[in-house]
């Protein structure tokens, strides 16, 4: 699944069990937590955004990078939903074929599975 960092320390444990397979966190995540942390709009401990691969390493996370492809199709969708990190989620998840942790429910309209805990 494509988990937003910032909801992935509190619902770790139960994707774990749901799945029982390793979480993926998008690069996308990893750049939208740095942005809104330097920015002061993301209530996170700072050291979280330094080390985001440490955090992943030891959550034992996968890292899903950004490819052409899923460029081309974040800026390819349709639609009204104009944060870029939320469209690089959708195109990642529909081409691999993973779901996204998130409580935002315009994401349902991508034909994407959407899980919140």
């Amino acid at each position: 699944m494509v988990e937003r960092g910032y909801f992935v320390a509190a619902f770790r444990k139960k994707a774990h069990r749901i799945k029982k397979q390793p979480g993926t966190v998008s690069a996308a995540s990893a750049w939208e937590i740095a942005t809104k942390v330097r920015l002061g709009r993301l209530d996170v401990p700072a050291d979280l955004a330094k080390d985001f691969g440490g955090y992943m390493a030891r959550e034992r996370f996968e890292s899903l990078s950004i490819s052409t492809e899923h460029g081309i199709r974040a800026g390819s969708l349709p639609g009204a939903h104009k944060d870029p990190f939320d469209r690089m989620l959708v195109a990642q998840a529909q081409i691999e074929g993973l779901a996204i942790v998130s409580n935002d429910a315009l994401l349902d309209g991508y034909g994407v599975v959407r899980v919140w805990f």
